[in-house]
């Protein structure tokens, strides 16, 4: 037990390290583009604030990528400190080097799923606001719920929320829908209720539709209009709702069944947040084969030599598994596979993989 917890100290502490240069270094490269995309408008303060929200998810990502390099950086160190040879000559298997590893980076893995992803989910919701705010005038957004569909538009003219009982699967034709309309001061000005709204053009095309004026003094049903066809500007576009909706990273994990059954409920296809569930759950059968790639390549006596062309090929075989990975999440997403298995045989089949590789370095 006191040589697995060093090892697994050891571990911890270079994914801990390797983990927060990555953070500085994407922070940094975050922070300039985000000056160069916004205008002067916008305080430094307020760029640092959004760099800092963002931060979270790119480190999300990278996270096989530091797992490899935690991995080789231990072994490497192991190597040339001759502890590995140590622990063979006093009767262990070079494999008893990887149980602490392995188990720390299940540790990290289930914390990444349980509560990082959650964190991640509500940092870049509120960064992708942020962002929103600070380009236009006003934010849009949709909810999806048991009592239907709500989206708010914002531009100069103020802001308009719409609600609609049913939709069409990427939310530009909206049924037995209403519009509330306010003024740039905050008050309602008007009221419509249609059978059916299109997006269509940057503008709703509204059929069989009923319009109530809200201006004080002046009662709405005697001034109402009925209209075949009645068209309401829009800043909304097709790829701007299904943003809204469809990036499933933007959900915590606790809640995604719910959300999928709204979405289902609404008349959406929530295919593309199943697959997501499912590899977020097999998020840490993934992490772990990082750690078996990487020790594969790298659990050598460090006089054999070519030490960098084997971390390299680590490098290269893990960004291989993970883009197998990303490809089997879009044929799930497409329907060319059922989400569990585009979710799950990618990890599973990297981690077999990994031991093999793993057991053919260590006995030949």
């Amino acid at each position: 037990m006191i040589l697995h917890r060093y090892f697994a100290r050891r571990f911890f502490w270079m994914f801990m390290s390797i983990l927060g240069i990555f953070a500085l270094f994407l922070g940094l490269v975050d922070l300039v583009e985000q000056l160069r995309k916004f205008d002067s408008d916008v305080s430094f303060g307020q760029v640092v604030q959004v760099t800092l929200l963002k931060l979270p998810e790119g480190l999300y990502e990278i996270l096989p990528l530091v797992m490899i390099l935690a991995t080789a950086a231990l072994f490497l160190m192991l190597a040339r400190s001759s502890e590995l040879v140590v622990v063979r000559a006093a009767g262990r298997a070079g494999l008893t080097a990887l149980l602490g590893p392995v188990l720390v980076a299940l540790v990290i893995s289930g914390i990444t799923v349980a509560m990082l992803n959650p964190l991640v989910a509500a940092t870049s919701k509120r960064a992708s606001d942020l962002t929103e705010s600070y380009e236009s005038d006003g934010a849009s957004v949709i909810s999806i719920g048991k009592e239907g569909l709500w989206l708010r538009q914002g531009g100069a003219r103020g802001q308009t929320v719409i609600r609609a009982d049913r939709a069409n699967p990427d939310a530009t034709v909206l049924y037995d829908v209403s519009f509330l309309a306010y003024a740039p001061d905050g008050g309602p000005v008007r009221r419509i209720q249609a059978a059916e709204a299109a997006l269509e053009n940057g503008a709703w095309v509204l059929h069989d539709a009923k319009a109530w004026p809200l201006a004080a003094g002046l009662n709405p049903e005697s001034s109402a209009e009925r209209h075949d066809v009645l068209r309401i500007e829009s800043d909304l576009t097709q790829d701007g709702i299904r943003d809204r909706f469809g990036k499933p990273s933007a959900i915590a994990i606790w809640d995604l069944p719910t959300f999928i059954g709204g979405l289902e409920q609404a008349g959406f296809s929530a295919r593309r947040h199943v697959v997501w569930f499912q590899m977020e759950l097999a998020r840490p059968v993934f992490l772990i084969a990082m750690v078996l790639v990487a020790a594969g390549f790298t659990m050598r006596p460090a006089r054999l030599g070519r030490t960098g062309l084997h971390v390299l090929a680590a490098v290269l075989l893990g960004f291989g598994l993970y883009y197998v990975r990303n490809f089997a999440q879009i044929m799930g997403e497409n329907g060319q596979l059922p989400p569990i298995l585009a979710a799950w045989i990618p990890p599973v089949a990297s981690l077999l993989l990994a031991l093999g590789l793993v057991l053919q370095m260590e006995d030949g």
